[in-house]
C-alpha cells in the first residue's frame, strides 16, 4: 500500500519546480542585477526543501520494482493460488488497478512502458535466462521439429491472420476499409508473437513428457526473434508503399532479409560466446569479475546485433548457449552460483514489470473499439493456431521416431498465449504510418487478456484431464553411461552404413570440440576421463538441488 500510494503521489510531486541550489544553500550568493530586491531573502539556508525532479527517474523505477516484487511475494504466500491461475494474471490485475487509481487521480493516461525500455532493458534478461539454462541435449535432439514449427508456424499464423483480417476489412459495414493489405499483414505478424510462460510453468509442475515441453520451450525461445524480423520487414514495406510501388524484387529481398537477419544473429551470438569464453580463461586471479563478463558480453551481443539490424534476440540466445558450454568450465563455483541466481533474479523482475505495465496500459485514452475487428482477430488467432499445429505436425510426424500424439498437438495449440512482445510491438507502431494504431493496441490487449486469463487458467486442468504422457526421467550416473554408450554405438553403425543423422553429426562435433575448441577456450584443458568429469558435474548439481529443496521445504513448513 505504501508503494502504491507513493506511485500515485509521484506525478503530483513532479510538478514542484526545481529549486535553485545556489540560492538555497550558498550563503554568499550575490543576486544578479535583474533580480528583484525582495529576492534577497532566498539566500538564506532552508531547513527543508523538496527537489523531487532530481531523483524522479530512479525513485519511480525503484518504486515500480518494489511494487512488482511485493505483488510477486503476495502471490506465492498463498501456496494454492499458483495452482489455480498463472502469476501473470495477478500481476496484470494489479497493474490495471494501479493504472485506474492514477487515471482517476489525475484524469490523464498513466505512464506506459516505452518500446525502448522493453527491447533494450526488460527483454534481454529474459532471453538470456532462457538461453543459458536451456536443456541443450533435448533441444538439439528436437531441433528439426522446433525449427520447422517455429519458423513455418510463425509464417502461417502471420499471413493467415493478416489475410483473413484483410478479407473482413473489405466489408464496408464494419468501417475498416481504410486498413490495407500491408497493415493487416503487419498486424498479423505482431499478434503472432506468443509468450507461453504460463504453459511452461504448468508443464513443469505436471512433469509432461520431454518432447512436448521442448516444443513449447523452443517456440518461446525462437518465436519472438522470428516475429520481430517479420514485423520490421512489413514496416519497411509500408514505408516504401507510401512513395513507390512494391515490386517482386522487393518481396524477394524481404524474404532474403528474413533469413539473413536470423542466421546473422545466431552467428553473431556464437562469436560473442567464444570471445567471452576466451576472456574467462584468464580470470582465475580475478574471479570476482567473472559474472560481470558473462552479463556484459551477452548484453553486448544483443546491442551489437540490434545496431546492425540483425536479430538481437537470436544473437543473445546463441551467445548464452555457447557461454553455458565453455564459460562454466572456466569460472569458479562461487561465480557459477552468482551467475545463476542473479540471472534468474533479473529475468523474474523483468517479467514481473512487463506484466504490471501491461495492466497499467489497459487504463487510459489510447484505445479505439471496433467489435468486428477485435472479435475476428481473436477468432482468427485461435483458428490459425490450431490449423497450423495440426498441419505442420502431421507432416513432421512422418519423419519422427516418436511422433506427437493428438493430445500433444491439442496442448500445443492451446498453449499459444500472447504476451509482452505483441503488446510492445503494438505500441511501437508509428502513428503517421498507421492512423488506426489505437485500434491495433486495443485488439492486442483483448487477445492478451483472453489468452492469459482464459487459456492460462484452464491449461492446467486441461493437461490433467487429457492425462498427457508424463516423463519419468531421473538423472543418474548409470543412465548417463548408457546414453553415451548408445550415442557412440549408433554413430558407429551409421558410419558403417554410410548413413548420416544427428548421432553422426554429434559425434563429429564432439571430436572437433575436444581437439580444437576446448583447447583454445578452456583454461588448462587436459584430456581426462569423461566418466569422472560427468560424475563431478552431477555431484555438484545434486548438491545444489538438495540445498534448494531444503530451503523450499523449510519455507513451506514455516508458512504452514
Amino acid at each position: 500500500l505504501l508503494s502504491l500510494w507513493s506511485l500515485v503521489c509521484c506525478s503530483a510531486a513532479a510538478n514542484v519546480d526545481e529549486p535553485n541550489l545556489s540560492k538555497s544553500f550558498l550563503p554568499n550568493y550575490e543576486p544578479d542585477e535583474g533580480d528583484a530586491v525582495g529576492s534577497l531573502q532566498d539566500t538564506r539556508i532552508h531547513v527543508f526543501t523538496v527537489d523531487y525532479d532530481y531523483v524522479q527517474i530512479p525513485y519511480e523505477v525503484t518504486l515500480w520494482i518494489l511494487l512488482a516484487s511485493i505483488a510477486k511475494i503476495g502471490f506465492h504466500l498463498y501456496h494454492r493460488l499458483p495452482r489455480l491461475m498463472p502469476e501473470s494474471c495477478i500481476l496484470i490485475a494489479i497493474g490495471a488497478l494501479v493504472g485506474a487509481i492514477i487515471f482517476a487521480s489525475h484524469h490523464k493516461s498513466p505512464p506506459v512502458m516505452t518500446t525502448s525500455i522493453y527491447f533494450l532493458y526488460l527483454l534481454p534478461p529474459i532471453v538470456l535466462e532462457e538461453g543459458y539454462f536451456m536443456p541443450t541435449r533435448p533441444f538439439f535432439e528436437n531441433f528439426g521439429s522446433i525449427l520447422w514449427w517455429s519458423v513455418l508456424g510463425s509464417l502461417l499464423n502471420s499471413f493467415g491472420i493478416g489475410l483473413s483480417l484483410y478479407g473482413v476489412c473489405q466489408i464496408e459495414a464494419f468501417g475498416l476499409t481504410d486498413l490495407d493489405l500491408l497493415q493487416n499483414l503487419l498486424f498479423g505478424s505482431m499478434i503472432s508473437a506468443v509468450d507461453p510462460v504460463a504453459a511452461l510453468v504448468v508443464f513443469e509442475e505436471a512433469s509432461v513428457n520431454e518432447q512436448l515441453y521442448m516444443m513449447i520451450f523452443g517456440e518461446s525461445l525462437l518465436n519472438d526473434g522470428i516475429t520481430v524480423v517479420l514485423y520490421n520487414i512489413f514496416i519497411a514495406f509500408t514505408q516504401m508503399h507510401r512513395y513507390e510501388e512494391i515490386e517482386s524484387i522487393d518481396v524477394f529481398a524481404g524474404f532474403a532479409r528474413f533469413f539473413v537477419v536470423g542466421l546473422g544473429g545466431v552467428l553473431f551470438g556464437i562469436v560473442f560466446g567464444f570471445v567471452s569464453a576466451l576472456m574467462t580463461r584468464f580470470t582465475h586471479n580475478v574471479s570476482a569479475i567473472e559474472p560481470l563478463l558473462v552479463f556484459m558480453f551477452s548484453y553486448l551481443s544483443y546491442l551489437s546485433a540490434e545496431t546492425l539490424y540483425i536479430s538481437g534476440i537470436l544473437a543473445m540466445t546463441a551467445c548464452a548457449v555457447t557461454m553455458k558450454k565453455y564459460v562454466e568450465e572456466n569460472v569458479s563455483q562461487n561465480s557459477y552460483t552468482t551467475i545463476k541466481y542473479f540471472m534468474k533474479m533479473l529475468s523474474s523482475v523483468s517479467e514481473t514489470l512487463i506484466f504490471v505495465f501491461m495492466g497499467v496500459s489497459t487504463v487510459g485514452k489510447n484505445h479505439e473499439w471496433n467489435w468486428a475487428f477485435i472479435c475476428f482477430t481473436l477468432l482468427f488467432c485461435l483458428i490459425w493456431r490450431t490449423l497450423s499445429v495440426f498441419a505442420l505436425f502431421y507432416i513432421s510426424n512422418k519423419f519422427r521416431t516418436y511422433p506427437f500424439t493428438f493430445k500433444d498437438q491439442l496442448i500445443i495449440s492451446y498453449s499459444g498465449l500472447r504476451g509482452a512482445s505483441s503488446f510492445s510491438l503494438a505500441f511501437l507502431l508509428p502513428e503517421k504510418l498507421f492512423p488506426r494504431k489505437k485500434l491495433f493496441i486495443t485488439a492486442t490487449l483483448v487477445v492478451i487478456y483472453f489468452t492469459v486469463f482464459i487459456q492460462g487458467i484452464t491449461i492446467g486442468p486441461l493437461v490433467r484431464y487429457l492425462d498427457v504422457k508424463k516423463t519419468n526421467k531421473k538423472e543418474s550416473i548409470n543412465e548417463e553411461i548408457h546414453v553415451r554408450l548408445m550415442d557412440h554405438l549408433k554413430a558407429g553403425i551409421e558410419d558403417i552404413c554410410g548413413h548420416w543423422s544427428h548421432y553422426q553429426l554429434r559425434d563429429k562435433f564432439k571430436k572437433f570440440d575436444n581437439k580444437y575448441l576446448k583447447k583454445f577456450l578452456i583454461r588448462e584443458h587436459k584430456p581426462k576421463s569423461s566418466l569422472l568429469s560427468l560424475y563431478k558435474k552431477m555431484e555438484i548439481k545434486l548438491a545444489i538441488e538438495m540445498a534448494e529443496s531444503a530451503m523450499n521445504s523449510s519455507k513451506s513448513s514455516t508458512a504452514s
